[in-house]
Parts: structure tokens; sequence; C-alpha cells
């Protein structure tokens, strides 16, 4: 298991803008083999009702510890309201039906996990490898894991380490973002 250091380039309360900055930076990455994660908190029947259009079959169990019911244990989830969703492992494309489908009170964190980040020399940067080449949207929420909620969204890029900070600058910069100075140990 390692760790990657997840760096805030953009935080902001228009969807359309973080998901235009997120696309940009999918426009640098290695996209070959890549894939999306989706975790979330959902509050209401309508956005599970959307969300499981986008996903059916939803892997999803009750907020509380103490409470079993589960997708895997046959249970509905509209009962069991708020729920949460750990989906793992799909194609590019589910990203932002994903996104556009949470209602407004509802937390996620949308994770591409990508080939790779580009060798630019011109910048000293070399080539980053799967192993810590990720991107993150968390819609209504500050922070990577839903803790911090808020009514705005915040875009992350994934590098090696502290060490590896230009690489963020260098990525904010092709978006018109800027690294906000905020960073999360993010383990992978």
């Amino acid at each position: 298991m390692s760790n990657s250091t997840a760096a805030a380039i953009l935080t902001t309360p228009d969807l359309d803008e973080a998901l235009r900055v997120v696309r940009g930076l999918l426009g640098v990455a290695d996209l070959d083999c890549a894939e999306v994660d989706f975790e979330a908190e959902i509050q209401s029947r309508q956005g599970l009702a959307e969300v499981s259009r986008v996903l059916p079959g939803l892997n999803w169990w009750a907020r509380e510890e103490s409470d079993p019911r589960s997708a895997k244990a046959g249970d509905d989830p509209a009962e069991c309201l708020p729920v949460r969703v750990h989906d793992w492992c799909h194609a590019l494309q589910l990203a932002e039906p994903f996104v556009r489908a949470l209602g407004p009170r509802d937390a996620a964190a949308v994770r591409w996990d990508l080939n790779g980040w580009p060798a630019v020399p011109e910048a000293g940067l070399e080539d980053i490898s799967q192993k810590y080449a990720y991107l993150t949207l968390s819609v209504n929420s500050r922070d990577l894991y839903q803790c911090e909620l808020a009514p705005d969204h915040t875009v992350y890029v994934h590098v090696r380490g502290e060490h590896d900070l230009d690489r963020v600058h260098w990525l904010a910069a092709q978006v018109g973002g800027r690294f906000e100075g905020r960073t999360e140990l993010a383990p992978l």
C-alpha cells in the first residue's frame, strides 16, 4: 500500500466549473486503462433514484456502522437512508452522469485512477506512473472523505508527495486553476 498527496487546485460553488477543470486535467493525463471510483453519502430518495439509474446494482450500505443493511444483504436502500456508496472500477464516461445525479445535500468523491501524468521536460518534471496519478472531485465537500460538508466542490490532483508540488502548480496552470496550499494524504 502506498500514499499519494492530494493537492486542491480549485474550490468553487459552480459544479460546471469544477467539471470543466476535471475535463481539462483528463486531457493532460494518460488515460490508457483509466477507471473511475465513486464514494458518496446519499441523503434523499430522489438522489438515490438518480444515482441508481447511473449505476444499476449500486454497492451501498447503511450509514450507521451498527446497521447491517446493505446491497449485499439484498435490502432496499430507500428504506435505509442515508446510505454510503463505495462503487469502484467503472468506465470514465460514468463520472459526469454520476456527479450530475447527486442531490444538493449528497456528498461524494469521484476519483479517476489514471495511467499517469506526463513528463514535462521544460518544467523539469518526469512522467509519473499510475501508482501516483489520480484526480479527485469532491462534491458538496471540502475534503476527500466527505467529512467537511460544504456548498462547494474541490478538484484535487494527486502526486507522489510534498516534494512533487511543482507538478501540482504545472497541472493547475494547464486548466486555469492554482494550487490553494491545501493537501491531504490519500492512502491508496
